[in-house]
């Protein structure tokens, strides 16, 4: 058990002005495995006010001390590594080999590359008669989901503070327990008072508080697209910045000179990574008509490589589901796939075989499906892979970017050239070619309906700073 009876606000560990806590349901045990505090209105006014009193003196710290501290952080991550992987994998089911490389590794990189981004980053600059200054926007709020919790709060917390914002962080009541792991090593590392904090609760409280709140300057949203249109709608009361990741719905396009089978497995691994539970997942398998029958057959076989099992294992690559209520999401779309039409290849609403606890759905192979269906056109984020035959190049195309969403996607080809070509065409933020690597100094952002805004690398740095033109006489 994990027990985190106190908030963080300026400094201090402090009790919410609501004594009731909010339960974390293992995904694994289906059991308590910890609490953290279930935040008010009260709280927020506390730990904005805080963030407020601390803006001006942390953005006067010159960037070479931002960046120390930035490295005491990460020095701090790395010793807390293994904690952080297994309270997530306890969370939210990732298997741990994954988790300690991703759960744990990401936070890490990042906390890291920012620390060395800030001391090169070009804070002013001489254009003409003017000087135009890149400045720290003010009090950030980053609510974060929980699908990679603790990813998703450093991937905002550390370009926010090496910017010089100050942070006030909400993380998902589904999994909290890592952000207070974070909480605990900001406090060791020394941060000045009211520079991080940390409020947990009901995104209906704490999250809309937040973004309505007249001092806070800026909201750093990933989550639903839902949560982030009441979030934009709330913080425009007061014109405040908002960068959004929100959902996606990928598209893994094979051409048809691809190597089938590498393919296949790169776009099943893009698709099961934690379960489907990732926004960039590559959910929707494009393939030419021609090679439908070898393809969907390959993705059946390479998906019973995937059967569910205990996530400490080092053998599972599939593990639970956060939570029952997204266990039963996910049995609902399977359903409705089946109702609408589309050929279940593998799967289904079935609990897996031998797993008596556990929110767990087996790995889904839809064939035959069609750009109209429910299951090619929501984010379902779980398990669960549409395979869609096209007939030519602009057909693939056509029905890749025929999305509300424009979040990742991938193109695989024998001829990069060719890919790449077919990618600048693609209306999605990101692209993978032939399966090549995440990479975290490369903006992470989405067109359409899946975000405004970009994280990671420089372009995430950017995001926390207000530009200042001075004009000087000639």
């Amino acid at each position: 058990m994990q027990n985190f009876d106190n908030l963080y606000i300026n400094g201090q560990w402090t009790a919410s002005s609501d004594p009731g806590f909010i339960e974390v349901i293992g995904a694994v045990s289906e059991e308590v495995i910890g609490r953290v505090p279930c935040g008010t209105q009260e709280d927020v006014d506390r730990a904005v006010s805080a963030a407020r009193g601390a803006f001006e003196p942390w953005a006067a710290t010159p960037v070479a001390e931002r960046a120390a501290l930035l490295t005491r952080l990460h020095q701090g991550l790395v010793e807390r590594s293994d904690d952080i992987a297994g309270t997530v994998t306890a969370e939210v089911g990732m298997p741990l080999k994954f988790s300690q490389r991703i759960q744990a590794g990401l936070p890490i990189a990042i906390m890291q590359s920012n620390a060395a981004l800030i001391l090169d980053h070009p804070l002013e600059e001489r254009i003409a008669t003017s000087l135009v200054l890149h400045e720290p926007i003010g009090v950030v709020a980053c609510i974060t989901p929980w699908n990679y919790p603790l990813h998703q709060i450093v991937a905002k917390v550390a370009p926010a503070l090496a910017a010089g914002c100050t942070v006030v962080v909400k993380p998902s009541s589904d999994a909290p327990l890592s952000a207070f792991i974070l909480a605990e090593i900001v406090d060791k590392a020394g941060l000045p008072p009211g520079v991080f904090n940390l409020v947990s609760g009901r995104g209906t409280t704490v999250g809309e508080a937040l973004a309505r709140h007249v001092d806070v300057d800026m909201v750093s949203f990933t989550g639903s697209t839902a949560v982030g249109k009441r979030l934009s709608i709330l913080a425009a009361e007061t014109i405040k910045r908002v960068s959004l990741e929100l959902g996606g719905k990928s598209a893994s396009v094979i051409l048809d000179d691809a190597d089938l089978l590498l393919a296949v497995k790169g776009t099943l691994a893009a698709c099961l990574l934690n379960s489907g539970q990732t926004c960039s997942a590559h959910t929707r398998m494009l393939v030419p008509e021609r090679l439908y029958e070898k393809a969907s057959s390959l993705a059946v076989e390479v998906a019973k490589t995937y059967a569910p099992a205990d996530p400490y294992s080092d053998r599972t690559r599939v593990g639970p589901l956060v939570s029952a209520e997204q266990r039963e999401r996910v049995r609902r779309y399977i359903l409705t796939g089946i109702e609408e039409g589309a050929e279940l290849l593998l799967g289904g609403v079935e609990a897996p075989e031998g797993l008596g606890k556990g929110f767990y759905v087996t790995p889904t192979i839809f064939g035959r499906v069609t750009p109209s269906m429910t299951i090619a056109r929501e984010e379902i984020f779980g398990p669960v892979l549409a395979i869609i035959p096209y007939g030519d190049e602009e057909d693939a195309l056509r029905i890749a970017n025929d999305s509300i969403y424009g979040l990742a996607g991938g193109v695989w080809s024998a001829d990069q050239e060719r890919a790449v070509r077919f990618a600048r065409r693609m209306r999605t933020g990101q692209v993978d070619i032939n399966g090549a690597p995440f990479n975290i100094l490369a903006p992470f952002g989405g067109y359409k309906q899946s975000g405004v805004g970009r994280e990671l690398g420089t372009y995430g740095l950017e995001e926390f700073l207000e530009v200042k033109s001075i004009q000087l006489k000639a």
